[in-house]
């Protein structure tokens, strides 16, 4: 219910579009409070940066007027008194008008870095909740694109941009009121201009809009090539590729440079076009507001403040251009975190606890039936129960769907027909979390993580002892060959183990799986890619562990299986063939045949 409800959410959203500001500021509630001092300050410290051109009007008033200036009419005719007045009332302003400057950047950053914190943690934990359909349709570099360079655009908005727009906005209506108090017969010229201005961001902002939308769409495209290229540099070396993706390369780098020229082709105009309205209206308030001013109509000391005060009221404006800029592109980064975060999450969560000392490991298939997207079912209608305790071994061609039933049982996919339990128990109704804990997989893909060969062992059991890491090790007939590693069992692996031979990375893998001590093991092609001294040591390991633990095997080679309590031979999703490895051979059927072909009796 819980699934369907937010995909109704989310159906709803992409009918009625969320602005990308509002979908942020519903995101950031909890720093409502933050929000509010940040923009309080920045409207202060805007407020007390005004102040100058006004005291300097009131400095020449004082000049000119003497004991008729407005500091006078307060009961100060000493004009060293009016100006030590002057001058306090200056330093207080410096010193508020740096004290809130300092406060503004120091909310905002903060502000910025924790948005920009929880926010990327929110987007990583809600893709490891995703379902594996979702990461296949989608590139590394692009997922990476998303977490890394989208949320680091928004936080360098918040940063600068935020203040920016609140500061021009106080600027606005702060000056503007001022004009119409010291000047009214002249100060619609001096606002005639902001209207054009302000339409005139609008419009462009909304020419920007898909522009940087582009932009961020070829940021991920070009991580994503750069991301896969650095993962096969072994196969690009090897296949004297260099050159080849160099231009790859190139050609999505060269994208994303045009993408780019076409959005600063349009806003660096911006900015040009805004500062020929303000000389418009700069050059018409300096002439028609000295001629009031020789005219007696308004005084000196108000002129002066003026024409300071159109310099305050148009010259940021001409800011909104690089601000409008950093709003587009922090948009569009938005949006695609957003658009992260409200995808739905497939897999339901399971509300029935797991106790992993509780499972016996009897495990059912019933009628499944599973396809991936857009493709013809891989599992037909498929029936086999597994008792607890035993072990059972798959075999069968490449794409005969073998694997998809670890990962059925896995739950890395949803089921579309039929049923798997375990211990009489749908694995939907089951917590997620308690039922891969209890599932320990050895795959021929063993993935280990940069870090040491104790930190890979210890993966998903982190609070296992030295003692139980090394007693684990020997018993996957891996500690002998980690001893003669330059730093044992802190030798770092490198990414993906790199620095190990395959059969070391499988003997860590089984390793690790020990030490989870999962009632249920699953032994994804183990061995395939080992020679025959690395496979006969892993052979012997498995054979302990797998001592009164249920066990699934899915092998090529028949010779490493041949023991299973019974084995099943898939063909085309369907199961076609079970028995023992004798009652097999018997049959002379697909398993028969295998087994001659790899015995070398044909």
């Amino acid at each position: 219910m819980a699934t369907a409800s937010k995909s109704h959410q989310v159906s709803r959203k992409r009918r009625h579009p969320v602005h990308p500001l509002q979908r942020l500021f519903d995101y950031g509630h909890q720093y409502r409070k933050q929000i509010w001092l940040a923009t309080g300050a920045s409207i202060l410290n805007k407020l007390f940066d005004l102040a100058p051109p006004a005291l300097v009007g009131i400095a020449v008033d004082v000049v000119v007027k003497k004991q008729d200036s407005v500091i006078a009419q307060l009961g100060i005719k000493d004009i060293f008194g009016q100006f030590l007045i002057l001058s306090l009332i200056t330093v207080i302003t410096w010193i508020l008008e740096s004290t809130f400057e300092y406060r503004y950047k120091l909310i905002w950053r903060n502000l910025a870095q924790n948005i920009q914190h929880n926010l990327r943690l929110d987007a990583y934990k809600h893709l490891q909740e995703l379902e594996l359909a979702y990461f296949e349709e989608r590139s590394t570099g692009g997922l990476m694109s998303i977490l890394s360079d989208d949320v680091n655009q928004l936080e360098r908005f918040l940063d600068v941009g935020a203040n920016d727009i609140i500061q021009v906005v106080t600027t606005i209506v702060v000056v503007g009121g001022g004009f119409f108090i010291l000047a009214p017969n002249i100060a619609w010229m001096a606002i005639i201009p902001i209207p054009f201005i302000l339409w005139g961001s609008v419009a462009f902002q909304k020419l920007l809009a898909p522009r940087y939308a582009d932009v961020r769409e070829k940021v991920g495209l070009i991580n994503g090539r750069l991301s896969n290229n650095l993962s096969g540099i072994t196969t690009i070396k090897s296949f004297t590729a260099e050159d080849y993706e160099s231009a790859r390369v190139a050609v999505e780098s060269n994208a994303y440079r045009q993408s780019n020229v076409k959005a600063i082709a349009l806003s660096a105009a911006f900015i040009p076009l805004i500062r020929m309205l303000i000389l418009a209206a700069f050059t018409v308030l300096l002439l028609f507001g000295g001629m009031e001013a020789v005219a007696g109509r308004i005084s000196v000391g108000a002129y002066s403040s003026l024409v300071f005060l159109v310099q305050l009221l148009l010259w940021p404006l001409t800011r909104l251009g690089d601000t409008f800029d950093l709003y587009q592109r922090a948009m569009a980064s938005t949006n695609r975190i957003m658009d992260l975060l409200d995808t739905p999450i497939a897999i339901h969560p399971g509300n029935i606890a797991l106790p992993v000392e509780t499972v016996r490991g009897e495990v059912e298939f019933k009628n499944v039936t599973f396809a991936y997207k857009d493709r013809l079912p891989v599992v037909k209608n498929l029936s086999l129960q597994i008792p607890a305790g035993n072990t059972i071994a798959i075999v069968g061609s490449t794409g005969s769907g073998k694997s998809t039933l670890v990962k059925l049982l896995l739950r890395l996919y949803e089921l579309h027909t039929g049923s798997i339990t375990l211990d009489g128990i749908e694995l939907q109704n089951l917590n997620l979390r308690d039922l891969r804990r209890c599932i320990g997989l050895v795959s021929q893909d063993v993935f280990l993580f940069h870090g040491t060969v104790a930190e890979n062992i210890a993966y998903g059991s982190f609070d296992a002892t030295e003692q139980e890491i090394i007693t684990a090790a020997k018993v996957a007939e891996a500690h002998e060959f980690i001893t003669y590693l330059p730093q044992g069992y802190e030798t770092i692996v490198g990414e993906r183990g790199q620095k190990l031979s395959g059969g070391q990375r499988q003997r860590i893998a089984i390793a690790r799986a020990v030490l989870k001590n999962p009632p249920i093991l699953i032994l994804d092609e183990a061995t395939s890619a080992v020679d025959n001294e690395t496979e006969a040591a892993i052979q012997r390991s498995l054979e302990r562990i797998t001592v009164n633990r249920t066990t699934i095997a899915i092998a090529h080679r028949l010779s490493t299986i041949r023991n299973a309590n019974c084995i099943y031979v898939m063909e085309h999703g369907k199961l076609v063939e079970s028995g023992t490895h004798e009652q097999l051979l018997e049959q002379d059927g697909i398993y028969a045949s295998l087994w001659r072909v790899q015995s070398g009796l044909r």
